[in-house]
């Protein structure tokens, strides 16, 4: 299994994260629809943390199904198998893969405890194995590779007690959908149709629609003004999207986070490097000057930070169009400093640091 992780991808949207996957033979991502809900366009990120703009394709609210498109990706991989005739059986081994919490990719193990759950008005597969936010839309695999299913809840009353969309639904979703273009489709699953246009009735069959499966997340002001600066930065601001007003990535090798603190600052900072062994006297020298204004420098548990602070109230100013530079700028800077450190002061990158190929 040690090549599935090529094949697994976290899922970041202005909500937060889940995970998703490929499987051989298809392009699209899949995941759950509650992990994209509110969104049309939404950031993958693959294991060495790279990270793409997909467009949501197709949504299936009442199985939790949906597939997502990334222009130019191929998926190359075979590690993920979907076979419509795989048997799954109580007490038989599982295999859940994801980004739990938004964590680096991981691996839990359990069993098959029900491979016939009813809840609702669906059947679904129970496991014991560890199942926590962020898993939702990853793969539920056997020992062979092959997906039993799509990891989907858990009970947070108990313990060990996870659900996924059975592998026969999603074989379903699979097959019924054809579509190869970028457009956002909703589909209903009682005549099995998909609908382009925001309904409240099936074009189809008539059958009632959700209106809100069609509603993107708002924007709060905050977000549009830091979303403009990344703009500025030359990225797409969905590739930095990490949850409700929070934004995390790498401008190079440095990690940016930008977010609300104590619901009256705008603050922008990177964890860049590691306290060296010696030279302390002359980093700390360095450290303690007026080096990097508007921005400081400081040590928090062994690690030099770059941050930047602002009032939120600032951003109504006529300091707004200076506000959006400073935090441009803050990332472009801590990516220049993190190479600076390492290379002046034997400064080991931090452990957030992305790889530079």
């Amino acid at each position: 299994m040690e090549n599935i992780k090529k094949s697994v991808f976290k899922i970041i949207t202005a909500s937060g994260t889940g995970s998703g996957f490929a499987v051989s033979g298809k392009n699209h991502v899949i995941t759950n629809y509650h992990v994209v809900a509110g969104a049309k366009t939404v950031a993958v990120e693959d294991y060495k943390k790279d990270r793409f703009v997909a467009n949501v394709v197709m949504v299936n609210p009442e199985v939790d199904l949906a597939f997502l498109h990334i222009d130019g990706f191929e998926n190359k991989e075979n590690d993920i198998t979907l076979n419509e005739d795989v048997q799954v059986s109580n007490t038989s081994k599982v295999y859940i893969h994801g980004y739990p919490f938004g964590m680096p990719y991981t691996v839990t193990e359990g069993i098959v405890s029900s491979n016939s759950q009813p809840m609702g008005a669906r059947h679904y597969l129970q496991t014991d194995a560890a199942v926590n936010p962020g898993n939702s839309g990853g793969p539920m695999l056997n020992q062979a590779g092959n997906l039993v299913g799509v990891t989907t809840s858990k009970f947070n009353e108990a313990d060990n007690v996870g659900f996924g969309v059975k592998h026969s639904d999603l074989v379903k979703e699979i097959n019924d959908f054809t579509y190869t273009d970028n457009g956002y489709r909703v589909k209903c699953n009682s005549c099995d149709s998909y609908t382009e246009q925001e309904t409240e009735f099936c074009n189809n069959c008539g059958n009632d629609m959700d209106i809100s499966i069609w509603e993107e997340f708002e924007k709060s002001h905050f977000a549009k003004f830091v979303e403009e600066a990344l703009t500025e930065l030359g990225m797409n601001p969905v590739l930095g999207r990490a949850g409700r007003d929070f934004w995390e990535f790498h401008q190079g090798s440095a990690l940016i986070r930008i977010f609300v603190f104590k619901r009256d600052y705008l603050v922008a900072t990177s964890p860049m490097n590691q306290l060296p062994k010696q030279n302390l006297q002359e980093l700390m020298q360095y450290l303690l000057g007026k080096n990097v204004d508007p921005y400081s420098l400081g040590v928090h548990e062994n690690k030099i930070f770059i941050s930047y602070r602002t009032h939120l109230s600032d951003i109504f100013t006529d300091h707004a169009d200076s506000i959006k530079e400073n935090i441009k700028n803050l990332a472009l800077k801590a990516d220049d400093l993190d190479n600076f450190f390492m290379d002046e002061y034997g400064c080991e990158m931090a452990i957030e640091a992305k790889e530079e190929m």
